[in-house]
């Protein structure tokens, strides 16, 4: 006799942002805005990867996304920050440190 079962092991996890990571992207998030560059944003939270994305205008395509994937953090660094165009603009395991890819732009927006 065969029993199936229907527990929790078929239910796909999903890679999501912790309440630090959350936190310290939500902190840039809210500078940019104030600098007036960022607008929207957006969460995806897919089984391989979590996404957050950034937005000039609602209806545009992403400027930037900030990615988490568990399964490259001991290869290349889970997070990274990919642009508009694809190019992955930084990648590493440290979130703060991939994030000053994108601290030097509000510096920049900050300067003009």
């Amino acid at each position: 006799m065969h029993i199936q079962s229907f527990g929790a092991s078929h239910i796909p996890e999903k890679v999501a942002f912790d309440r630090g990571e959350l936190s310290v992207i939500l902190s840039l998030y809210g500078r940019m805005v104030a600098a007036g560059e960022w607008r929207d944003y957006g969460m995806s939270l897919l089984s391989d990867v979590a996404i957050f994305s950034v937005f000039r205008r609602t209806a545009e395509h992403p400027m930037y996304r900030i990615e988490k994937r568990p399964k490259l953090a001991n290869k290349q660094g889970m997070y990274a920050v990919i642009g508009m165009d694809g190019r992955i603009l930084k990648r590493g395991q440290d979130l703060r440190n991939v994030l000053r890819v994108l601290e030097r732009k509000l510096i920049r927006a900050v300067d003009e």
